[in-house]
């Protein structure tokens, strides 16, 4: 018996690499979406600078965070700033102690030193009782 010469099939492979590329883009829409500012009028930047996860830098996010939930909820955006991890970030906001929470926005920007437990003095030393009468 002859062997039949063998024949080339004139199909493209597209199919098998067209499928890559969307697997690509799957990967870039999975990643976790960073945090955004809080934008306009309304938006209070925050900025928290602590040492460490200390219980004195844990009480003060704890703190803040509620103070915020309560006073601004939906306005505000919480930075917290580890300086064992990004001792170069200090000078930036001129940081003597820690923990200090720094009002970016809205401005004049201000500050505050301690664990904020006193809400009372929280709330007066960054102006947040205007906002919410």
């Amino acid at each position: 018996m002859k062997a039949k010469p063998a024949v080339k099939s004139t199909k493209p492979k597209a199919p098998e690499a067209k499928a890559a590329p969307k697997e690509k883009a799957a990967k870039k829409t999975n990643r976790p979406a960073k945090p955004k500012p809080a934008k306009g009028p309304e938006g209070w930047n925050l900025r928290l600078y602590v040492a460490g996860q200390t219980p004195r830098s844990l009480t003060a996010f704890t703190n803040l965070k509620r103070l915020c939930e309560e006073h601004l909820p939906g306005k505000y955006n919480i930075e917290v700033v580890d300086l064992m991890k990004e001792p170069h970030r200090a000078q930036a906001d001129q940081i003597v102690a820690l923990p200090t929470l720094v009002r970016k926005l809205p401005e004049p920007m201000k500050r505050i030193v301690g664990d904020l437990s006193n809400i009372e003095k929280v709330v007066v030393g960054m102006d947040i009782r205007s906002i919410d009468g």
